[in-house]
């Protein structure tokens, strides 16, 4: 019994050497200034010509993602939150929150195309692949809005019966939406969208990013301090991970199996997959306080985090501290 308990000790030690050295090699690499004091929300990574596409205010801030360098800015985009494209249709769309609508824009040019008119504050939008569809959530109408892209018009909706945050697709006929106050996830019917099931993901509270490994069929819920994971064919719990504090954007790098979330109280909590019912807390890397979203480049396995720095002693017309002229910034981190 004391030479399997020896041998045990001795794996564990290995393995957690081995997480040890992982977390150390993730750093910062880079830091990319864009000098205004807007607030943000999502990013994403462009598909063509090393594109970096950063919701900033009232616009869309287009930079080169390894040199930092600005290509161009999509305009007219008040109170944006994300970005997606349709590679299909060479068209990319941006959600606006405050005018309620998404602007839909050439890839190759950045010239604008056209608006569309959607539900109340469009927050999260993603590309659909099984549907091949723009989706949106929208926070004020409780619903998706599903956008065909060939026509560039809403041609459904689904009510979700809460404020729908993140959504996320299996690619193969079913879509995911965190329901931040419901504290549930919905799954729905990704060719009649129509709503399949509400799962509760208690204990976890708020959700907001969220991610999917498509071949363990696990689903990742950044929750208030804790990373939910959840099987996406019943809805069932499957772990709980204690994380930082703050999180609004969750990745999934496949390459890796590694899940990150980033956590607005300045850390990037990495946890492991080891298989489809075991994961491992690895580290939290430091970053920057008010670090709270991320997009991981899948080709790289850079991540892109924005951030800034505030002042406590001006506030805005809703008593919150603002940013401080000049310090919006992207971090990005790596091995």
């Amino acid at each position: 019994m004391k030479k399997i308990s020896l041998l045990f000790t001795l794996i564990v030690a290995i393995i957690s050497s081995t997480y040890a050295q992982t977390s150390k090699s993730i750093h910062l690499k880079k830091v990319f200034h864009i000098t205004s004091a807007s607030g943000w929300d999502y990013l994403e990574i462009g598909p063509i010509n090393d594109r970096l596409y950063v919701s900033h205010g009232n616009q869309v801030n287009i930079l080169n993602k390894i040199s930092g360098d600005s290509i161009g800015i999509i305009e007219n985009t008040k109170g944006v939150h994300g970005i997606a494209f349709d590679v299909a249709n060479n068209e990319g769309f941006t959600s606006n929150g405050s005018l309620n609508n998404v602007t839909v824009f050439d890839i190759t040019s950045n010239k604008i195309i056209t608006q569309i008119p959607t539900g109340q504050n469009p927050d999260a939008i993603f590309y659909e692949p099984f549907s091949k569809k723009i989706i949106t959530c929208n926070g004020r109408s409780k619903s998706l809005s599903i956008i065909d892209a060939a026509q560039n018009k809403v041609v459904d909706s689904v009510y979700i019966g809460g404020k729908p945050e993140t959504a996320v697709s299996d690619g193969k006929g079913k879509i995911f939406v965190n329901v931040e106050d419901k504290n549930e996830i919905v799954q729905i019917d990704a060719k009649t969208f129509k709503v399949l099931n509400h799962w509760s993901i208690k204990p976890g509270q708020s959700p907001t990013g969220l991610a999917i490994d498509t071949k363990t069929n696990r689903l990742f819920a950044g929750c208030e301090k804790l990373l939910l994971v959840i099987d996406a064919v019943n809805g069932k719990v499957i772990d709980k991970i204690t994380i930082g504090d703050g999180c609004d954007g969750v990745a999934f790098d496949d390459a890796t199996k590694n899940i990150y979330t980033s956590n607005g109280e300045g850390t990037l909590s990495v946890i492991h997959e080891e298989n489809a019912n075991k994961y491992v807390f690895v580290t939290n890397v430091v970053t920057k306080k008010s670090a709270r979203t991320l997009i991981l480049d899948k080709k790289s396995h850079l991540i892109y985090l924005p951030a800034a720095e505030f002042d406590a002693s001006l506030k805005d017309s809703r008593g919150r501290a603002m940013i401080k002229p000049g310090s919006f910034q992207i971090l990005v981190y790596g091995k």
